[in-house]
C-alpha cells in the first residue's frame, strides 16, 4: 500500500508539474488568468510573480517526489543533492512570489490569507530543512522536508478540492476560498502524521 501510494502521489506530481505548459498552448482566457481583472493582467510584477511561481513551483512539484525514494536516494547521493540544491532554489522563488500573489487573491480577505500563510510556511520549512542538513541533522532535514513538499504538493490537491467542491456545493467562490486552505493544512497534518510515525520507528 505504501509502495503504491508513492506510486500515486508521483504520477500525480508529474503531471501537474508540466501544468505551466498549458500557458503556451491555451487562450489566456480559458486559464487561471482569466478569472483575473485587467488591472492586475497589466500588472508586470504580477505577471512575473506569477510565472515564476507555476515554472518553479511545477519544477519542484516535478522533481520533488524522487527525493522520498530510499533507495534512489542512497544508492545516487551525489544526484540526491543536486535535485535537492535545485527544488531549493524552485521553491524559494516561487514560495516568494506565491506571497506576494496572495494580496490579489480570488476570493477577498480569506482566501488571501489561505495563499499568503501557505506560501511563508512553504518557504519557512524549505529553509529550515536546509539549516538543518548543514548542521548534519538528516532526520530534521527529513521531517522539515516533508513539510516543504506538503506545501508543494498544494498544487495537486488544489486541483482536487476545487472541481469536487464546486461539483458539490455548486458555488465556484465559496469553493475557492475553502480550497486556499484545504489544498494545504490537510497536506501539514498528513506531514505531521509521516514525521511523527518515521521517528517512532526509529526509536
Amino acid at each position: 500500500m505504501k509502495k503504491l501510494l508513492f506510486v500515486i502521489m508521483g504520477i500525480l506530481a508529474l503531471l501537474i508539474g508540466l501544468y505551466p505548459f498549458i500557458y503556451a498552448f491555451v487562450e489566456q482566457k480559458y486559464t487561471f488568468l482569466g478569472s483575473k481583472s485587467s488591472e492586475v493582467l497589466h500588472n508586470v510584477i504580477w505577471k512575473s510573480a506569477f510565472f515564476s511561481h507555476i515554472i518553479l513551483g511545477g519544477l519542484a512539484l516535478f522533481i520533488g517526489w524522487s527525493q522520498f525514494g530510499k533507495s534512489f536516494r542512497n544508492k545516487n547521493i551525489r544526484v540526491h543533492r543536486i535535485i535537492g540544491k535545485l527544488y531549493v532554489i524552485a521553491v524559494v522563488i516561487s514560495s516568494v512570489s506565491a506571497v506576494y500573489m496572495g494580496f490579489y487573491a480570488n476570493g477577498g480577505l480569506i482566501s488571501s490569507a489561505g495563499f499568503i500563510s501557505l506560501g511563508l510556511i512553504w518557504l519557512v520549512t524549505t529553509l529550515a530543512a536546509v539549516i538543518q542538513i548543514r548542521k548534519g541533522n538528516v532526520s530534521k532535514h527529513q521531517q522539515f522536508m516533508t513539510y516543504s513538499y506538503a506545501c508543494t504538493f498544494a498544487a495537486v490537491t488544489l486541483r482536487l478540492w476545487y472541481p469536487l467542491l464546486t461539483k458539490i456545493t455548486g458555488d465556484a467562490e465559496s469553493s475557492y476560498i475553502a480550497v486556499a486552505w484545504l489544498c494545504w493544512v490537510p497536506n501539514l497534518l498528513m506531514a505531521y502524521f509521516i514525521n511523527t510515525k518515521t521517528v517512532a520507528i526509529s526509536e
